[in-house]
């Protein structure tokens, strides 16, 4: 058993435990091995997660909870990307920034009962931790996996042509960049998609509200590690408009792709 970690994302509530027993009822109705969580950013998606590993743990099953973040590419190996293919890449997480064969590997090496060592990402230091410090994971009858693009298909290249924001705008003015994300996101990721056996969807009010959620999660890591630098509300504006054209492509197109829709409301909570 792994208990959730002290990096993953921190959102400033907790569902309540109705939901939390609503979520895991559906998980194990459905016989998922690998029950999948997708969320906008800051949208609680790792708070659900770890909720619903220590309520099966407390009903005798072996869970874990992981994230697509932790299998995020290093430095070193997004500097290469930056200087290969584009400078945008040097920042983790649009599609393209995943080490997606060890996402699959570990999803497959746990899935089969066999023991695995799972990643973590420090997104103070933003970088993988090395894997002397990865946590090691036994057999799991519950895996949840949670991260906020999961599923979430390609849009098609006339779709790209005009940027959505100052920082497509400015910083990637001829989609090469975008153009890279949505060729990744269409090439790789699929492989690991093919892994999650059930996807609940946890759909925000609209994109409008994440840069405040992304600012309370940013405030909550500092919070937890005041001698850690963490990113300026201008930093995390900026931060956010990375994520912006393939969160709203999610917002579009996972109602229609997901198992099961979740609406949040402004403050995270479940709507009827």
């Amino acid at each position: 058993m792994v208990r959730a970690s002290p990096l993953v994302d921190a959102a400033p509530t907790r569902f309540d435990d109705a939901f939390v027993a609503r979520v895991l009822e559906d998980a194990l109705a459905h016989g998922a091995r690998v029950y999948a969580i997708a969320g906008l950013q800051g949208s609680g998606k790792s708070t659900l997660a770890a909720q619903v590993a220590a309520l099966a743990r407390a009903r005798g099953l072996r869970a874990a909870a992981l994230s697509v973040d932790d299998f995020y590419l290093g430095r070193r190996e997004r500097r290469r990307l930056a200087r290969s293919v584009h400078p945008l890449l040097a920042t983790r997480g649009p599609p393209g920034t995943h080490e997606v064969a060890l996402a699959c590997e570990t999803l497959d090496a746990l899935r089969a009962g066999r023991p695995a060592r799972v990643p973590r990402f420090d997104k103070l230091a933003d970088t993988r931790l090395p894997p002397s410090r990865w946590p090691r994971v036994g057999a799991a009858d519950l895996l949840l996996f949670e991260g906020w693009f999961l599923k979430t298909p390609p849009q098609a290249p006339a779709d790209l042509c005009e940027p959505l924001n100052p920082l497509e705008r400015d910083e990637d003015p001829d989609g090469a960049w975008r153009r890279h994300c949505n060729q990744a996101l269409g090439r790789d990721y699929p492989p690991l998609w093919a892994r999650l056996d059930r996807l609940l969807f946890l759909r925000p009010p609209g994109f409008a509200c994440v840069p405040e959620w992304r600012w309370q999660q940013e405030r909550a890591l500092q919070a937890a590690r005041p001698r850690r630098t963490a990113m300026t509300r201008a930093q995390v504006g900026r931060f956010v408009q990375l994520f912006e054209r393939v969160s709203r492509q999610a917002l579009h197109a996972l109602p229609g792709i997901a198992d099961w829709t979740v609406a949040l409301d402004a403050r995270r909570r479940p709507l009827r």
